[in-house]
Parts: structure tokens; C-alpha cells; sequence
């Protein structure tokens, strides 16, 4: 099995973004260090329950501070990115870095990200498919043009890619599986599913004509000296981050949402994540139900550094080698 470490920034109580972000880059190392294969930070606006606004922009940075470990984005956000210049970027890191960048793209949501960068609602509801086409083409061609959505005249990509960097889509309906399935590009799995809810995704992939089995699954992870020290951690902390997190998602329009209440919500992590000792932890990730052979962990669940690099080291320190 491949293990990584995923990270949200998010923004705890009496914390600044500036702190999030520097415990976020440290993790980075820390992840390097205890032998993980690869680390992956997530892209949010407008709230603090993730104030990384732009994942590709971190991932430069983290690729700077380390030499081995792979770096990905979980997820740059499609529908507010202009894919051309995505791709520019990409390319460049990929390159530069030897090969050590995974792009993870998603569809978002119908947030006022939408508004404020002037992409809209059609663009998220309608878009998702040819953004991720004229992406792939830009990561793969020499050359290339557009039209619809998209149009303009024929432009070199440069740097000209090479070889395409790997290349994974977040997946939360079963219209996005369509579209990854019909391209063959893996998963990536939120960590609110248990390994039921991802073996039905991946089931649906498969109906949908996928082959890809490198599928991708995140899950919430924190180590202790016991599992109920674990869970009483992150039922103290987690709902001091998500109460005022999750009320960042705001809809564009005018559509009716009722947000995660953040105890339960928390409650529902703690019941279907792997947390406890390093050994527990392996223990339930390498016998996962799921089908998913590659896990990145989501190990900032109590905004501590110290937490999560225990979190990180422990784990690393069994997994380091096997």
C-alpha cells in the first residue's frame, strides 16, 4: 500500500492564517522525513476551514523545501482556473521538480468562488468535462487551440511538455465519475466516506467503463497512546475549527443548504476513520474493505503541530521500510 499526508490549513481558534499555513509547510518536511510517498494540500476560498487558496502555489513551495517525497493537489478547483495557464504551471513544476508533482483537479462547488472570479455557475454545472479536456491537451500536445467555452487562436504550450504528469479527479457524484471514468483518470475519494461508501464509487467507475485502479482515498488520521485518548482529542478540537469552517461554503445563488453540524459531523469521522495507536491506524488502513490501495491521511484534525507531527511520525516510523 502507498501512504501520504493530506493537509486542509485549516485555521483553529487563536490561530492566524499565517500560523495554519506555516504548520501546513512543516508538515510538508515532516512527511518527507518519516518516509511517507507523497503529501497533499487542499485549495479553499473565502474561509477558514482551509486558507490555502491556491494548491498549485503551495505545492511549489512544499517541492522547494523537499528532494523525494511527491507533492499533489487535493484538489486545484477546475471550475474557477483557466486550464491553459494550470497546465503552464504545471508543466513548469513537473519539470523542474523531476517529476515530483501529482495534479489532483475537482469540480467544486456552487460557491461564490464562482462570482468573484468570474467563471459562473455554467461554467461548474456544464464546463467540468471540456475545462478537463482542454487541460489533458495542454499537458500532452505541443500545440493547441480551442473552441466553445474555451476559444482561441492555435498557441505553443511552454514550457512543451514532455511526458504528462499524473493526473487525478476528485470524485463526489456520479456525473464526475462519468467524466473520470470516461478518460480513465483515478479517483480521489473524500474522507467522509467509510470503505463502503468508496467501494460504491469505485463500483460505479467500474460500470462507467473506467479501468484505473490506482484510486486514491482520503481519510481522517491521528495517532495518541490509546484510541480513546485519539477520539477525545479530536472531539475536544475538531468542532472549534469546523463551526466557523464550514460556514465559509456560501452558494453563489440562492439555492438552500444546510451545513455539517460540526460535533456530528466530527462524531461521524471519529466512528469511520482509522485513529488510536500507529499500529491501530495500519492496522484498519491495510485492511480496509474500500478496494483503495493508496491512502493519504488527513493528520491535522486538532490544529497542533506538535499533535500532528506526532501523528506523522509514529506512523511513519511503522510504515518506514514495509
Amino acid at each position: 500500500m502507498r501512504f501520504g499526508v493530506f493537509l486542509l490549513a485549516g485555521r483553529f481558534p487563536g490561530q492566524s492564517d499565517r500560523d495554519a499555513l506555516r504548520r501546513a509547510s512543516d508538515a510538508v518536511v515532516w512527511a518527507e522525513q518519516a518516509g511517507f510517498d507523497d503529501v497533499w494540500i487542499a485549495e479553499h476560498h473565502f474561509m477558514s476551514y482551509g486558507v490555502c487558496p491556491s494548491a498549485i502555489t503551495f505545492a511549489a513551495h512544499a517541492l522547494g523545501r523537499t528532494e523525494r517525497i511527491t507533492v499533489g493537489t487535493a484538489v486545484t478547483v477546475l471550475s474557477t482556473t483557466h486550464p491553459v495557464m494550470l497546465a503552464e504551471q504545471v508543466t513548469m513544476l513537473d519539470q523542474m521538480s523531476g517529476g515530483r508533482l501529482h495534479l489532483g483537479v475537482g469540480r467544486g462547488g456552487p460557491w461564490r468562488d464562482l462570482e468573484v472570479f468570474g467563471t459562473g455557475l455554467d461554467r461548474w454545472e456544464n464546463g467540468f468535462a471540456e475545462s478537463l479536456d482542454l487541460l489533458i491537451d495542454c499537458l500532452t500536445e505541443s500545440q493547441v487551440k480551442s473552441t466553445g467555452r474555451f476559444e482561441f487562436r492555435e498557441v505553443p504550450m511552454v514550457p512543451k511538455p514532455v511526458q504528462r504528469p499524473r493526473l487525478t479527479v476528485a470524485c463526489t457524484s456520479p456525473g464526475t465519475i462519468e467524466v473520470a471514468a470516461a478518460r480513465d483518470l483515478p479517483m480521489l475519494l473524500g474522507m467522509d466516506l467509510d470503505d463502503s461508501g468508496k467501494a460504491t464509487m469505485i463500483e460505479l467507475y467500474r460500470q462507467a467503463g473506467g479501468e484505473s485502479t490506482e484510486h486514491i482515498g482520503a481519510v481522517l488520521a491521528h495517532v495518541a497512546d490509546t484510541r480513546e485518548q485519539a477520539a477525545d482529542e479530536l472531539r475536544t478540537l475538531m468542532p472549534q475549527w469546523l463551526e466557523p469552517g464550514l460556514k465559509g461554503y456560501v452558494a453563489v445563488d440562492d439555492r438552500p443548504r444546510k451545513p455539517h453540524d460540526p460535533h456530528k459531523y466530527t462524531e461521524h469521522l471519529v466512528g469511520i476513520s482509522p485513529i488510536g495507536t500507529a499500529a491501530e491506524c495500519l492496522a484498519a488502513l491495510r485492511g480496509n474493505t474500500s478496494g483503495v490501495e493508496h491512502y493519504i491521511l488527513m493528520v491535522d484534525g486538532c490544529g497542533d503541530p506538535q499533535r500532528t507531527r506526532r501523528t506523522i511520525e509514529r506512523i511513519g516510523h511503522l510504515t518506514r521500510g514495509v
